[in-house]
């Protein structure tokens, strides 16, 4: 097994440069366009022109992300990949349970995520040998202990950022003047579909505007949070009887 742990002593620009040098077209770069996406792919743009960056399109995105992946295309020259969901298993879940399960209980947020979000990222990654995501571990309890570089599952994460504080993000930001999604200057501090998140208020942590209803969870879509064990089962049972609902 290859061993990561000496990249916790890497800056993110060693990090990046090394992950383009060892995976080439194998390497992509997964982002929503908030700050620490845009700040990767400022910073590999600036290493390599031929940087790949895809972004999984849910169906429930604001208007404002769809204009983020043209600013993309036009700053940094970057053909952004979009990925969607299955269309069939998307009609199963909104046939079963509704557009809006999400409001209902964790485990119908967490179905809606899996369908619209997890499922597509997993299908993407299995054509990639490394993916680079913008998690910081002072964004929250559930992603403290992300690791620079890590293996899971055949293909390799890369957090460049991991260690980065929120300040550090805004000094690269106004340093390099990175273009910024427009719903930071409507009080949005975390990003996602648009019925999903709301503006937070003064004084509020940052992912608080994310699933804002729920009442004390470890707020996550899946793909970076193993659920509980209770979650856990309830969202199995609800992802086999939506997937068993899809039309042949």
């Amino acid at each position: 097994m290859v061993r990561y742990s000496h990249f916790e002593r890497s800056t993110a620009e060693q990090i990046l440069a090394w992950a383009l040098a060892e995976f080439g077209e194998g390497l992509a770069i997964s982002t929503s366009f908030q700050k620490e996406g845009m700040v990767v792919i400022d910073m590999a743009a600036r290493m390599s022109p031929d940087v790949r960056v895809f972004t999984i399109d849910t169906g429930r995105l604001p208007e404002e992300t769809y204009q983020m992946i043209d600013t993309v295309r036009q700053r940094y020259g970057i053909p952004v990949e979009v990925v969607f969901p299955d269309a069939a298993e998307v009609a199963s879940l909104v046939s079963t349970h509704g557009p809006n399960l999400f409001f209902r209980e964790v485990s119908s947020r967490m179905l809606c995520c899996h369908i619209r979000k997890v499922r597509p990222l997993e299908r993407k990654l299995a054509t990639l040998k490394a993916w680079v995501v913008g998690l910081r571990r002072s964004q929250g309890e559930s992603r403290e202990n992300v690791a620079k570089v890590e293996a899971a599952n055949g293909v390799v994460k890369i957090s460049p950022l991991a260690d980065w504080t929120a300040q550090e993000v805004e000094d690269y930001i106004r340093a390099h003047h990175v273009p910024q999604h427009p719903l930071y200057g409507q009080g949005y501090t975390s990003i996602g579909c648009a019925p999903c998140t709301r503006p937070v208020a003064p004084g509020e942590d940052e992912r608080a505007g994310r699933w804002w209803w729920e009442q004390d969870e470890l707020k996550e879509c899946g793909i970076h949070f193993l659920p509980n064990g209770q979650v856990g089962r309830r969202l199995d049972v609800l992802v086999h009887e939506v997937l068993s609902a899809k039309p042949a």
